[in-house]
């Protein structure tokens, strides 16, 4: 009797390994960057702790550079500018609906305004009676954490007017801006919950969420995307074996 022995061959084929080596630097590629990115914001976090802990910094009429102040503890002194104040809508507290206050700020010795978001306010019994925020009068000194407003549009929530002029969706700096006609430094200054005195008979809530810490999420995607890379090499190598009869 004869024996008839059997061995695998890698035989692979043109376009399966097309196909195969796009895939493979996609999934590589995507990989990567992910992981990139989980780098970067973990990077970004210590930055804002180191930031947090350092003294705050006297802000003055001389604009800027967001990208060097930002999440540092800041303080300012001027008045307020009680007349354009306004409001930011859809702000929740606990589950209660209520709205941002921001009041601008003169910086002493200027016509510089930094924008001030002193916290948060509830809505009374009804959204067609805006509320009524005081504002300290005469010089002040302010402190708190120089921030970005998100410029980030959201596609499901349709844009329309505001329901009041002084009530805003979002924080736009250009739109203030352009009605003030102020020089406006590129940061906005969120309260710090220790600072006194928001106005008579104001009382509002300055309880500031730490920012989403979102690095593991984006390592947990880069993982997700080296292990498809594997799998299709595992993949590719089986059907691209033959059987071969010797």
């Amino acid at each position: 009797m004869s024996t008839i022995n059997s061995s695998l061959r890698f035989q692979p084929t043109l376009i399966p390994s097309l196909g195969t080596a796009f895939l493979l630097a996609l999934f590589v590629y995507l990989g990567l960057w992910q992981q990139h990115k989980g780098e970067r914001l973990q990077a970004d976090l210590a930055q804002r702790q180191v930031r947090g802990l350092q003294e705050a910094t006297l802000m003055g009429r001389t604009p800027v550079d967001a990208a060097v102040v930002l999440d540092s503890r800041v303080k300012v002194r001027g008045e307020y500018d009680a007349g354009d104040q306004f409001y930011l809508d859809n702000r929740q507290h606990k589950g209660q609906p209520g709205v941002h206050v921001i009041t601008p700020l003169r910086i002493e010795n200027s016509q510089t305004r930094v924008l001030v978001n002193r916290g948060w306010t509830g809505w009374g019994a009804s959204r067609r009676v805006l509320p009524v925020v005081a504002v300290p009068h005469g010089p002040v000194e302010v402190s708190g954490v120089a921030v970005m407003p998100s410029q980030k549009d959201f596609f499901l929530m349709p844009k329309h007017a505001d329901a009041f002029p002084n009530l805003w969706s979002r924080l736009d700096m250009k739109r203030y801006t352009n009605q003030s006609g102020f020089v406006t430094q590129a940061v906005i200054i969120q309260l710090e919950s220790q600072t006194p005195s928001d106005g008579a008979g104001a009382t509002l809530l300055r309880e500031w969420p730490a920012p989403p810490d979102k690095v593991q999420m984006h390592k947990g995607y880069a993982v997700q995307w080296f292990g498809m890379a594997l799998a299709l090499l595992v993949f590719y190598g089986i059907v691209s074996s033959r059987r071969t009869k010797g």
